[in-house]
Formats: structure tokens, sequence, C-alpha cells
């Protein structure tokens, strides 16, 4: 929202959760090191780097820096192996960037990860060719899971803990104890298995997840539990399929409406990511006069791609026809320097689809480098759009 809410943490809850999910979810024993590559200050970061390691008898690593550049693309091989971590816990976008730079991971031979047991994924949508990459690399599960800020800990993961259940590229898993994840069209009604929806959560939610927001009750009630009677409202789109996986497609807000047609975005840069010029992408929907909306994409192409970014653009376009079909009215691919993101890792795409509407926008007070906005705008710019 560019406001910053104030989730308000129940500790004793929390600090419950916590200590089920290093044990559960993650497999990580007292004794044991777990590197969180996080910013301190966000839900990831106090969770996971300080108070779960720490509640579990654990070490935890504080690193500050990126995953790439400080030195070369292979820092966090180089902290798994000088601190005999088993676990990293780190968001989709630090892969891409290490895939971006070292996309045949050249750098990570030189480094001893005898001990390295599961690579965790949460913060935005892992999408699966990212996923894949890294579980090729690295010889371990690759573990995609969901949460929020407000819950407090995962709602949606694979427990490895206790089992490792069959992973399928593109979801987090299953629903963690305590909550009742379910997928509802607009009206609050359950859909079938495998169609798009709300996802939301029944009431009540478990001890972890916050109980109000700070000083702003009505606004608590108003943003989680006006619009779904009985449910909590997580403002994510996605759909759960017939073994009760939970796929989470973006924000509800990232499912735009091209003629008529409810498409995911998500699903798009599914497509996008597929292809082999590509880093990284992110698609939003922009304003257009006939369909309502049209989706434009963003892509970052890899370190030495030769290939002229006009060349890949006309290849994405196809792509998307071929792989989505010619609903998703596809024809706008923009290739661009990098992409605008929160410290955390998070792509601002409402503050994209605002600069190409060409509306006012509030600076986002996570973002990373302000600066990449302009970029965006003189991207745009240069195709008769923002």
């Amino acid at each position: 929202t560019g406001k910053p809410k104030g989730v308000v943490r129940d500790n004793g809850g929390h600090m419950v959760a916590l200590k089920w999910t290093m044990d559960n979810l993650y497999g990580v024993k007292p004794g044991e090191v777990m590197i969180t590559a996080s910013d301190v200050g966000w839900v990831v970061g106090h969770s996971y780097i300080v108070y779960a390691p720490l509640i579990q008898g654990a070490t935890s690593v504080l690193y500050e820096g990126k995953p790439v550049g400080t030195p070369d693309a292979g820092a966090f091989w180089r902290l798994i192996a000088e601190h005999k971590a088993v676990v990293l816990f780190t968001a989709p976008t630090a892969f891409r960037a290490i895939r971006k730079e070292d996309p045949q991971a050249t750098l990570l031979p030189a480094y001893d990860l005898s001990r390295f047991r599961a690579l965790f994924l949460a913060g935005e949508r892992a999408d699966p060719d990212t996923l894949v990459w890294a579980q090729d690399i690295l010889k371990v599960p690759v573990i995609d899971h969901w949460w929020q800020t407000e819950t407090g800990s995962p709602i949606v993961g694979n427990p490895i803990g206790l089992e490792l259940l069959p992973v399928k590229p593109g979801s987090p898993t299953v629903p963690m104890p305590g909550y009742d994840v379910q997928c509802v069209d607009e009206g609050g009604r359950p859909v079938p298995a495998g169609t798009m929806g709300a996802i939301v959560i029944k009431l009540p939610l478990p001890p972890c997840a916050l109980p109000t927001l700070w000083q702003a009750d009505e606004r608590f009630v108003e943003s989680y539990l006006a619009a779904f009677p009985g449910f909590y409202n997580t403002s994510d789109a996605g759909f759960i399929d017939a073994d009760g996986y939970v796929f989470i497609m973006g924000r509800t807000d990232d499912i735009i409406n091209v003629a008529g047609h409810r498409l995911s975005t998500g699903g798009m840069e599914e497509v996008l990511a597929s292809h082999p010029a590509v880093a990284e992408c992110a698609v939003v929907g922009i304003r257009d006069t006939i369909k309502g909306e049209q989706p434009c994409g963003f892509v970052v192409l890899k370190s030495g791609i030769t290939q002229s970014p006009d060349a890949v653009e006309r290849e994405l376009v196809a792509l998307v026809r071929e792989k989505i079909g010619p609903v998703a009215a596809f024809r706008l691919a923009l290739t661009v320097g990098r992409l605008p993101k929160t410290r955390s890792g998070k792509i601002l795409r409402a503050t994209m689809k605002k600069i190409a509407d060409g509306e006012d926008y509030a600076m986002p007070a996570t973002i990373e480098d302000p600066a990449v906005l302009d970029e965006i705008g003189l991207a745009l710019k240069a195709k008769g759009l923002g």
C-alpha cells in the first residue's frame, strides 16, 4: 500500500509456531546452522534470522549483501560451505540474480556443500523454471513455501522435518497445521479443484497470526475480514488442485481482465521465464481503451546474451501466444536493465502499472533504488506508453 500497516504480533503464539516450523517444516535441529538471507526488519528476518533459530538452539548467520557482486555469484555457496549450513532460506529473486550472472553455476564446484540439505524460497512466487534450475545445480530439495507478514510463519509448505511430499514446481505444497486454506469466487463460494479464485483462510486464524493492526482495529476488519465473511482474505489469487496442493499465481490485483477474460499475470510470467534468454520478468496489466487491460511483460536478459532485445521480445510474444493462446492478447514485451524491487526482493508491480498508465504514484518507502522507476518510464516512453 506504500503505508506501513503495523501488524501486532502475539509473542506466545508466534514463538510456538516458529519452534514447530524449525522442527517440522525446515527440519533444522539444535546445534545446526541455518542461513536466512533477508532484511532483518522484515517478517522473514526477525522470524527466521533472529527468533526461530535461537529458540531452537540452532546457529543463525547474519549476512548483509547481495548474492551477486559481493564479490561474485558464488557468495551464497561460500557462506554455506564456510559455516556448514544445512538450510538456506531466501527469496526467488536472489536465485534469479545468481542464474543471470552464472547460468551454468560454474562457481559452485569450488565449495563443499556436503552438509547442505535444502533450499527454501519465499517472499514472492517461485517460478517453476528458477526452482528446477536451483534443484538441478544443488541436487537437494528446493522448497517453495508461502506466507505473509500478517501470519508470522508459513501458511503453506512442504514439511521436510516430518516427511518430504512430492514437489510440484509452481506450488508451495499444502497447508500447515492451523490453516484451513480455501479457494473461492468473488461471491465467497468455493470453486472446483483447478479453478482460479481468491485464496482465503477460514476463521479462526492460528495463534501465530496477527490479532489486529496497531491502533487500527477497524482497518484490520476492513482489510482482512470484510470481503469474505467468515474468512481471512489473503489478497492472493490462485487455485487448489485435486491433490490439495495450493498454487499462488499472484496478488488478487495481478489478475487482469482482458476483454472479459480473467488472466493470471503469474501464468504469463512463467512462460516468459522459460525462455532461455530471460533472467527475470514481471507482467502487469496496463490500461487499454478497447480490451480494458492488456498485459505488458518487462524482461531482464541473462548476462552474455548475444541475441538482440527486439528478437527476444518477438519470440516472447510468440511463446505466450503458443502456451496460453491468443486470448492472452500478449503483444508487448519490453527489455529493461533491471526491475524495481523492495529491499526484500519483491517486484513493485503496482508501481510499474501506475507508471505505464501515466498515473501519479507515491515512492514506496521500501524501494531498493528509486532510480529504477525512471528507467522503467523511459523504456515505456520508447514504446509510446506511460
